[in-house]
């Protein structure tokens, strides 16, 4: 898969420095060669004896080493790779990059090369949501900086939240995507997203609690895949993923329009929660009470079924996806839709208020095709986007 390609891995001071190690072993399982550079935090919590184990090479640590710097040693390690990753990615090596920083090694190859630079986020979840990290964050994607996770889950310091270095099979599959390896390279996939607003007048509106998060999980999967992805994507409270083709819209009207535009695709997911209903005519000021004891009759009139006219439409994807959201005989509603819809797949949900998952950080799925239904256990919703995303690269190989 990265037979040939040349990683430089900067592994940064942080708990997470662990999973570097296993990082190493993946890159040299497919292929690549690897050249770790260990910060000085890093080697509070990695030896460079265990990284030159792994990588069966030298661990580079010193700026002013001076065998290497009389070779301008920086300079050539910045330009030898064909890919620069930093897992873990602490706030301090984020915060060095976006300022342009170059104290010691580490930030002195990252602000010295011409090769594109992958992110593997680790921080404590105050760190990783503060607004200078955000900041920062903003910055280096504007440069073209990549990123992979953080996931959400249990931490050192015994918080919960976002923060979690992405799991090291994931930082090889944003590798594989960056470097052209990918499983899905060279595919188109469409994926829907979100909520949609139907404007009762100019300041109402219809909607429902989906917060887009599930939907843009699995859009950052597929492009961690190597697909090329169009993103599309009501008023979601989460922002879209970095490295995919984005198009927001609003209304269940510019969704349609917007999915018709984007075909042909290899494969849809329409993971939106369309709403099924709009106002006929709605108001073009705002409605005032009259008062009388009777609210404003709402004349409403049904929306475009946007994923039966993708499976049933030209050009058709490959593969189509469905999501079913119910809260009463799930795995039966979600079978007849399923052929009511015309889709390959539907991944069925109880999204009932006590499961917590409209809105959450987790989703327990049921997948259904053909052959019947295989349920899914409780996951964080990035885990089930990647599970998702290799049984389509599966479906499409």
């Amino acid at each position: 898969m990265l037979v040939g390609k040349r990683i430089t891995l900067i592994v940064g001071g942080g708990i997470a420095g662990y999973k570097a190690l296993e990082l190493v072993r993946l890159l040299k399982k497919a292929g690549a060669s690897v050249t770790p550079v260990l910060t000085k935090g890093g080697a509070e919590f990695v030896t460079p004896l265990s990284l030159a184990a792994l990588a069966g090479g030298k661990v580079y640590q010193d700026l002013f080493d001076l065998t290497e710097e009389a070779e301008m040693g920086h300079i050539r390690l910045s330009r030898a790779s064909d890919l620069l990753v930093v897992a873990p990615a602490t706030a301090d090596l984020l915060a060095k990059m976006a300022g342009g920083r170059a104290d010691d090694l580490a930030s002195t190859l990252l602000l010295a090369t011409d090769k594109r630079v992958l992110v593997a986020p680790a921080m404590n979840l105050r760190m990783w949501l503060h607004p200078a990290t955000q900041r920062n964050l903003a910055t280096l994607e504007g440069d073209g900086v990549l990123r992979v996770g953080p996931d959400e889950g249990d931490m050192a310091c015994g918080e919960y939240g976002p923060g979690r270095m992405a799991e090291p099979e994931a930082i090889l599959a944003a590798i594989s995507a960056a470097l052209g390896a990918g499983r899905l390279a060279g595919r188109h996939v469409l994926v829907t997203s979100g909520p949609t607003h139907e404007p009762i007048d100019p300041v109402r509106y219809i909607a429902n609690r989906s917060s887009g998060a599930q939907g843009t999980a699995i859009a950052a999967a597929l492009r961690d895949l190597g697909a090329r992805v169009t993103f599309v994507t009501g008023p979601a409270s989460v922002p879209p993923p970095p490295g995919v083709d984005v198009v927001a819209v609003g209304t269940a009207a510019q969704m349609a329009a917007a999915v018709r535009a984007a075909l042909p695709a290899d494969a849809a997911v329409m993971a939106a929660a369309v709403a099924d209903w709009r106002i006929a005519n709605p108001g073009t000021q705002k409605m005032k009470k009259d008062g009388s004891d009777r609210p404003p009759a709402l004349d409403f009139a049904e929306n475009e079924d946007i994923l039966a006219a993708v499976s049933r439409g030209e050009p058709r994807p490959r593969l189509v996806v469905g999501f079913a959201a119910e809260t009463e005989k799930v795995v039966e509603h979600a079978t007849a839709k399923r052929l009511r819809k015309g889709c390959d797949w539907i991944l069925a949900n109880d999204v009932s208020p006590e499961t917590g998952i409209m809105g959450g950080a987790e989703n327990a799925v049921t997948l259904i095709d053909a052959n019947g239904a295989e349920p899914w256990p409780r996951m964080g919703k990035d885990a089930v986007a990647r599970r998702l995303a290799e049984r389509i690269a599966n479906a499409l190989a």
